[in-house]
C-alpha cells in the first residue's frame, strides 16, 4: 500500500475551502492508502504566534479533523513538534540546499513582500522543513494544491540530491497527489476565486446557522442576467459553485434555468444556499463541539499518532545517519 503524508498549519479554524478542497478527500484516502496526517505547528512559527495560541490551535485542528471523519485507527494524526527526528533530517537536508534555490521559491518571495519586517530563516527554509516532513516517512504521494507545487519540487530535489551525493537509492521522489472529482475549489464570498483565512471571505466549519446565513446574504453579486443563456461572470459562477457543494441537482438546475431565462433573483438563491450550507455544516459543527469538549481524547489521539510517526521517522533517520557516515 502506497504511503501518503499531508499536513495543515494550525492557524485557525478549518473552513469550507479546507473541507471540500482537501479534508473530505483525506477521509476517502485513508481507506486506500497508508496515510499519515500531521498538524504543522513548527511551520506556524514563521508568523510568531503567541504561545497560548499554539496549543489551542493544535487541539482545534485535531477536533476538526476527527469531526470531518478522519479515523486515527486507519490514518494516524500527529503533531509535528512531537516528532523530534524531523529536525535532524531538516538539518541534514539544509546542508545540501543552496541559498539561491530557496530565495527563488515563489511562496518565500510572496511572504517576504507581505511581511518585510519578519523575513526570518525559518521562512526561507520552509521548503526544506516540508521536505523533511515528507521524506522522513519515505512517502511516495503528497496531497497538494497549486500553491505547493514548487515546494514539492524542492522536496523531490532534496531526495534526488541526497541519493546522488551518497550514491544510494534511498529516498523516493514524492509525487504530487491531486484529489479526485470530490475535491472542489471553494470560492470566496467576496467574489474572489478562492476561500482563504487571510482574505476574510470564509465560512468556517464552526460557524452557527445565523452566522452562515449572514455571510451568504452579503456575498458579492452583480446586476443580474441581461440576456438569455448568457455566460456567467465569476462572482455569479461562485454562487453556483456553492449550489454544487451543498444543494441537490434539482436545486442547481432550477436556479440555472432561472439564470438562463433572466428571472433569477439573487436573494432567493442566497437564501437557498444558506439553508443548504447550514444543513451540511451543522452535523460537522456538532461533532467539533463534542470533540473539543474532550481534550484528554484529543491529546490521546496525538500521542498515539506521534508513536507511529516517530517509529517511521526514527527508522529513516537511522539509515540516513549510516549513509552520511555518523554512528
Amino acid at each position: 500500500m502506497e504511503k501518503v503524508v499531508s499536513g495543515i498549519r494550525p492557524t485557525g479554524n478549518l473552513h469550507l475551502g479546507n473541507y471540500f478542497g482537501a479534508v473530505k478527500s483525506f477521509v476517502e484516502m485513508q481507506h486506500n492508502y497508508e496515510c499519515l496526517f500531521f498538524i504543522a505547528d513548527w511551520h506556524s512559527l514563521t508568523t510568531h504566534p503567541k504561545p497560548e495560541n499554539i496549543q489551542q490551535s493544535t487541539r482545534t485542528i485535531m477536533a476538526e479533523y476527527l469531526a470531518c471523519g478522519l479515523d486515527p485507527e486507519k490514518a494516524p494524526i500527529y503533531v509535528q513538534s512531537d516528532v523530534k527526528e524531523t529536525l535532524e533530517l531538516y538539518m541534514f537536508l539544509n546542508m545540501n540546499v543552496y541559498l539561491g534555490e530557496l530565495e527563488r521559491v515563489t511562496t518565500f518571495k510572496e511572504k517576504a513582500r507581505k511581511q518585510p519586517d519578519n523575513v526570518n530563516a525559518g521562512l526561507l527554509t520552509y521548503p526544506t522543513l516540508m521536505a523533511a516532513d515528507i521524506l522522513q516517512h519515505r512517502a511516495v504521494k503528497v496531497p497538494v494544491g497549486k500553491d505547493q507545487e514548487q515546494n514539492m519540487e524542492m522536496a523531490r530535489k532534496c531526495a534526488r540530491r541526497f541519493n546522488n551525493i551518497y550514491g544510494v537509492d534511498f529516498f523516493p521522489e514524492p509525487q504530487n497527489f491531486y484529489f479526485n472529482a470530490t475535491a472542489l475549489k471553494v470560492p470566496g464570498l467576496d467574489g474572489s476565486g478562492k476561500m482563504g483565512k487571510s482574505e476574510g471571505n470564509c465560512i468556517y466549519l464552526r460557524d452557527d446557522d445565523k452566522t452562515i446565513t449572514k455571510k451568504v446574504m452579503r456575498a458579492v453579486t452583480d446586476n443580474g442576467p441581461q440576456q438569455p443563456n448568457s455566460p456567467r461572470p465569476e462572482v455569479i459562477e461562485n454562487l453556483f459553485t456553492f449550489l454544487k457543494i451543498a444543494s441537490s441537482q434539482d436545486t442547481y438546475d432550477y436556479f440555472n434555468e432561472k439564470w438562463n431565462d433572466c428571472t433569477l433573483r439573487y436573494g432567493d438563491m442566497k437564501k437557498q444556499i444558506a439553508k443548504d450550507l447550514c444543513a451540511v455544516i451543522a452535523p460537522i459543527r456538532e461533532r467539533i463541539e463534542e470533540y473539543s469538549s474532550n481534550p484528554d481524547l484529543l491529546d490521546k489521539v496525538a500521542r498515539q499518532g506521534a508513536e507511529v510517526a516517530r517509529a517511521s521517522a526514527a527508522a529513516t533517520l537511522s539509515e540516513v545517519r549510516k549513509i552520511i557516515g555518523f554512528r
